[in-house]
């Protein structure tokens, strides 16, 4: 397969692998809403911030979208988007190279960009996620009326490359469109008008029906919930995955029933038609919608390259489903976490500048107090949820291989509880006993954290260290930079010691 090559070429290639690994530190006074979300904003360089998230969600993001500088030798407030090629080259090869790595094997990586780098992008993203694995160049009209000043050809629109991670993993789910839309009240104000709700199972068995017989995931409590063996449900999991995505499941008035009904619309009727490669303003909006967006949560510095949330909506219809995590690692102005907020999707937004403070957490703050712009009216929000604020701290190993003397106990004892549990550590993180989860007790011996001192002190595990520790009653995993204990001993009281900083790269 032919290369593309650049002066900087063979040094930027192992750009990613030379990055150091970087702690996350949640700012408290940045995150808004739910303390338990997952959803994470993150203000810092996104190649030292892709590289964190590896051990988080390396192979966990189901899709990712980004809208990276175009490189059009044009002055933007918020970006320096008049890079040299061969700079933008190297900025751009190394990130697709970590985003690959987080992307799930029935992911797809959605990219916006314009005809000054859209060929050479599609080379470089051909060599990286293989070019088997391609699988559209989606053209937006991203205006819709001509641009009388253009010197040859009036500019009217955008490429959107689409690459899956596994082209024979990777589904796509059917543009859903309502008819008849009734305007009429109804029990949870849902913007296409009256329905009742229809009962999701059907009289077949499990036996006549097998493929009918399969777990639905609760979104709102991540249970999982199986239909009766002598009452299946009534549509297949991939029909289920176009109802979901269509918003047609309907889980109660707190959300929160443990069986799921459908909602069936008055004089409506439910099509779905499979996505086409171009894409018309009037379906998925343009700049100008955009900019008028961005005014409704900073009017006096609004961003000047926004993308319309419509648009974003109908990649994430297309390539997600409820709870499936995205990410965008060139932020902007926030519109992919907001999209992605209201369609009840997870998400981790990246962005550098000042205004990840600026645009993007204001914006997501409105999100959850409700705001009724964009989106909002099509996917009836209401408001809720939450994000985390998160800023890069300094790299964790030195050069010899050790945890750098700077990092603290709480931002490590959060990372090493997200590394066991996948959950975010809500903890104090003022004590050697982190918390327990799914009946295990997760320890850190770090930084001194018992007013041991000496070298030789709290951080060993020792017989006097193991008898200072809070008791847990049952199963323990206790990190620690050494350990003077035997493996009888260890075994004896269901002790599984991992040695920092060692178990914490491996993992």
């Amino acid at each position: 397969m032919p290369l593309l090559h650049w002066l900087t070429r063979d040094r930027d290639i192992h750009a990613a692998s030379e990055t150091p690994y970087r702690l996350l530190e949640e700012v408290r006074e940045l995150s808004c809403g739910e303390r338990d979300t997952a959803n994470m904003l993150i203000q810092g360089d996104n190649l030292d911030a892709l590289k964190a998230l590896l051990p988080y969600y390396a192979g966990k993001v189901k899709c990712i979208f980004i809208d990276p500088p175009y490189n059009t030798r044009s002055a933007f407030e918020h970006y320096d988007d008049n890079l040299e090629h061969t700079k933008w080259l190297a900025i751009i090869y190394p990130r697709l190279e970590l985003l690959r790595e987080l992307l799930s094997e029935d992911g797809s990586i959605w990219v916006t960009i314009d005809d000054n780098e859209a060929h050479y992008l599609k080379v470089i993203m051909d060599e990286i996620f293989g070019r088997a694995n391609f699988i559209q160049n989606v053209i937006w009209q991203k205006k819709f009326s001509p641009q009388n000043d253009a010197k040859f050809i009036s500019d009217q629109h955008d490429h959107v490359l689409v690459f899956s991670k596994n082209k024979s993993a990777f589904n796509i789910n059917k543009i859903i469109h309502i008819d008849k839309i009734d305007r009429s009240k109804n029990m949870d104000d849902d913007p296409r008008g009256v329905w009742k709700s229809v009962d999701y199972t059907c009289n077949k068995n499990k036996n006549e029906r097998p493929n009918l017989y399969y777990a639905i995931i609760q979104p709102n409590t991540g249970d999982e919930i199986w239909p009766k063996e002598t009452a299946v449900w009534r549509y297949s999991e991939e029909r289920h995955l176009e109802n979901v995505n269509a918003s047609l499941v309907y889980w109660g008035k707190n959300g929160k029933n443990a069986v799921p009904r459908f909602k069936k619309f008055e004089g409506s009727e439910v099509t779905g038609d499979v996505p086409v490669s171009l894409w018309l303003h009037q379906d998925v909006g343009n700049t100008q919608e955009a900019r008028k967006e961005s005014l409704n949560f900073n009017n006096d510095e609004p961003f000047s390259t926004p993308k319309p949330e419509r648009l974003i909506q109908r990649i994430l219809q297309i390539a997600t489903n409820a709870n499936d995590l995205v990410l965008d690692s060139f932020l902007g102005s926030g519109t992919t976490a907001a999209v992605a907020h209201k369609m009840g999707r997870r998400y981790i937004g990246i962005e550098m500048g000042d205004h990840a403070m600026t645009h993007c957490a204001p914006r997501l703050q409105k999100v959850i107090e409700g705001e009724q712009g964009g989106i909002s009216e099509a996917v009836g929000w209401k408001g809720g949820g939450g994000f985390r604020f998160y800023r890069l701290g300094v790299p964790v190993f030195d050069e010899s291989g050790h945890v750098a003397p700077e990092i603290r106990f709480a931002p490590l004892a959060a990372h090493i509880w997200f590394l066991e549990t996948g959950i975010p550590y809500s903890g104090s993180a003022d004590s050697p006993l982190l918390g327990s989860h799914e009946g295990i007790g997760y320890y850190l011996l770090y930084n001194c954290i018992l007013g041991d001192n000496r070298p030789e002190g709290g951080n060993v595990l020792t017989t006097k260290v193991l008898a200072c520790l809070p008791p847990h009653d049952g199963p323990k995993v206790i990190f620690g930079e050494g350990c003077l204990l035997s493996d009888e001993r260890l075994k004896s009281r269901e002790i599984m010691f991992r040695q920092i900083p060692y178990d914490i790269k491996a993992r």
